[in-house]
């Protein structure tokens, strides 16, 4: 029941708003049904992080170190999503976007996004989760086609194409784990229980295994956006409101990334960790060596964004496939760090839409004069995603590129080579194109001032834990991350 309730609380908050015609209600109401959540599951995860794992409704949810960091990044990044939205989708609703009446869906799909998240980290058997994770697509499709343009309905046509196709490719893996996994188990209800079958699977079919894993992590990993194919996420993120597109980075690209380590670690107990642990490097690196180009050159700041999303979550990938304590502990911490970096900033250029209509770089000077909060909240944002000591996001790819050096493996070592440049190459791209938004002459027609406080509040919310963690990890965190590296050890 204590799952369940989890689950619940975003169902409750979006049928709440669908009956609620009033912006002026709905967005607090969204607001109070994020911060439930949020707080609710820090208590949930308590219990977690003091009995290692949590299962309910016979065995049909389940709780782990793996599971709770995702439930937390889901919740946090939701909560300052729901409040960052109560002021971007008014500022919206009053330039015409849209009608009031409009905006009951958008809370409504929302939450109910917010949801399949959850169901995706607490579900135990196999199959749910593939279920949960298509659900997002089906939740996100109309949140991307929000405003009903044409370049808005190309960027969820696309979406949802290629997504259903990935998350069919992946329904493959599953069923092969499945027919392996009778043959050691049973035809039984419980055959695709990660729980269960994470004790006999070393008595897995080599083949299969091999066969489902490959299938999983092409079709997971195009919704988590590695690379050949991330081609859907550049224009999905930048055609979604702004809220959702930090939604998208921060918090889905990892649930999708959470399904590929499950498998993973189901992968490395039946084979061994080096089949699945390089194919992991393999595309994590290609999704850093694709994205610098793009950042490089790049026009339009969203899809600046959007590159540097398929660059982090690379970057993971990375780390899982070094394996060890450093490439664990580092690509865990780093999931989380991405999380409220890449959101910060995608409220960061939601501010900046909302004050310069463009969505342009060359369009956009003197951030700094017109929105200063803004601008001075993105300066540290903009060096904390690249990676700057002594911010958030340096600590976990330190660790990250510690664990790939010092695992002793030739190709690892290449690979962390190789990283490095691609980290200094995005560095000077990333520079190069925000800062050029931020100082500079603003035009004299565009006002002085801040969009809402609502958005300044969550991009404050957010700030806290880039700063905290810049400092040090919280025990909890680090007692999460060293509990997830067991799970991955001892598999």
């Amino acid at each position: 029941m204590e799952i369940l309730t989890l689950l619940l609380i975003p169902i409750i908050t979006a049928t709440a708003c669908v009956f609620i015609r009033k912006h002026s209600i709905s967005k607090y109401v969204s607001i109070a049904g994020s911060f439930i959540a949020f707080v609710y599951n820090i208590f949930l995860n308590y219990d977690v992080y003091t009995n290692h794992t949590l299962s309910g409704l016979n065995s049909f949810f389940y709780l782990d170190a793996l599971s709770i960091l995702s439930t937390q990044i889901v919740t946090l990044v939701g909560f300052a999503a729901a409040l960052y939205s109560a002021g971007y989708m008014e500022a919206e609703l009053h330039e015409g976007a849209f009608r009031e009446k409009r905006l009951r869906w958008y809370y409504f799909l929302f939450h109910m996004f917010i949801f399949t998240m959850l169901l995706v980290c607490v579900s135990n058997n196999l199959g749910i989760m593939w279920v949960a994770i298509e659900a997002t697509t089906l939740a996100t499709t109309f949140l991307v086609g929000f405003y009903n343009k044409k370049p808005h309905q190309e960027a969820a046509w696309k979406y949802i194409i290629i997504c259903t196709v990935g998350i069919t490719l992946a329904l493959f893996g599953v069923i092969l784990t499945y027919h392996s996994a009778k043959g050691v188990i049973g035809e039984i209800g419980y055959a695709l229980n990660w729980s269960e079958l994470i004790t006999v699977a070393d008595k897995f079919e080599p083949h299969l295994i091999r066969l489902a894993f490959l299938f999983i992590l092409i079709g997971y990993g195009t919704k988590a956006g590695l690379a050949p194919m991330h081609t859907w996420l550049p224009d999905a993120h930048s055609q979604a409101p702004s809220p959702i597109s930090a939604l998208f980075s921060g918090v889905l690209l990892n649930c999708s990334l959470y399904g590929i380590i499950r498998f993973h670690i189901l992968t490395s107990k039946c084979i061994g960790p080096d089949y699945s642990g390089t194919l992991l490097m393999i595309f994590g690196l290609i999704s850093v060596l694709v994205s610098i180009p793009f950042i490089l050159i790049q026009k339009d700041y969203k899809r600046l964004l959007a590159f540097s999303s398929i660059e982090h979550i690379g970057i993971i990938a990375l780390g899982f496939g070094f394996g060890g304590m450093y490439g664990v502990y580092g690509a865990g911490l780093h999931a989380f760090n991405h999380a409220v970096v890449k959101s910060l900033l995608f409220f960061c250029s939601g501010n900046l839409f909302l004050k310069y209509k463009t969505r342009e770089i060359e369009k956009i000077k003197g951030a700094i004069k017109t929105i200063p909060i803004t601008a001075v909240i993105s300066i540290i944002a903009i060096f904390a995603i690249t990676g700057t000591p002594p911010f958030n996001i340096f600590v976990s790819e330190f660790m990250v590129l510690a664990g790939g050096f010092s695992s002793g493996s030739v190709l690892s070592i290449i690979f962390s080579s190789l990283l490095v440049i691609g980290i200094v190459l995005i560095f000077i791209g990333f520079i190069y194109n925000m800062f050029k938004m931020i100082f500079g002459t603003p035009a004299s027609v565009i006002p002085v001032g801040e969009v809402s406080k609502f958005t300044i509040a969550a991009m404050l919310f957010l700030l806290f834990f880039v700063l905290v963690v810049s400092i040090y990890v919280p025990p909890v965190l680090n007692e999460i991350l060293h509990n997830i590296y067991d799970i991955v050890r001892n598999a």
